[in-house]
């Protein structure tokens, strides 16, 4: 098997997606292209310690628990990343992947729940979305808009109906923390009757850090 450089990982509640509040192994590999501006996880671009899957797997099976979140940085940039995923599958976790929207998702196994960021404008990486990772998505798979400000939820509205999201996938709406008013964004949703999950990061809430550790 192949190795992967790791950040680390941990065993926590689910913070995010659907489903939020589950306890979950989360898998952080290292390094990303981007550096969207409120980016929480910076330590995670550069470090790690390569560790071969068959040892990331026997430390996931540890915590005795089915499922799995395999995040960054952004995971798809290791391209043995594609590996884990479809090993842990077939070792029977339930596996999503927190991915950025900017690196090709077609070469991964249909089994796993894309998580899909879809950059908006105040991430400061708007022009790194790749728009035709949308048709490898189906109705398992969560894209998520971060909002900032204003601009990024209306920026947000649109891009669901140019991009035909409504009833492909799911739809998640999630306020930057000290950025964005929750109860204001939640207000919005409600106003414009969205059919959008509005989530707010609940590792974050209960241990006031990125990791929700």
């Amino acid at each position: 098997m192949s190795s992967l450089r790791v950040t680390e990982i941990f065993y926590s509640l689910q913070g995010e997606s659907n489903s939020v509040g589950i306890p979950t192994v989360f898998i952080r590999l290292t390094g990303c292209p981007l550096r969207c501006i409120y980016c929480d996880t910076a330590y995670a671009f550069t470090g790690g310690t390569k560790i071969e899957i068959a040892e990331i797997i026997a430390q996931a099976e540890h915590y005795n628990t089915k499922y799995i979140t395999v995040t960054g940085g952004e995971p798809l940039a290791q391209s043995a990343c594609l590996e884990l995923i479809k090993n842990l599958l077939d070792k029977g976790f339930i596996v999503s992947v927190e991915t950025s929207g900017a690196i090709d998702v077609s070469g991964m196994d249909s089994r796993a729940i894309k998580v899909m960021d879809l950059k908006t404008p105040s991430s400061g990486e708007l022009g790194r979305n790749l728009y035709q990772n949308i048709q490898f998505l189906d109705s398992k798979d969560q894209v998520k808009f971060v909002i900032g400000n204003n601009e990024d939820y209306e920026w947000s509205k649109v891009a669901l109906i140019e991009y035909n999201l409504i009833g492909r996938c799911e739809i998640l709406f999630s306020p930057v923390m000290g950025q964005q008013n929750a109860t204001e964004l939640a207000d919005k949703i409600l106003q414009d009757r969205l059919p959008v999950r509005f989530q707010i990061q609940l590792h974050k809430l209960l241990w006031d850090n990125a990791q929700g550790k």
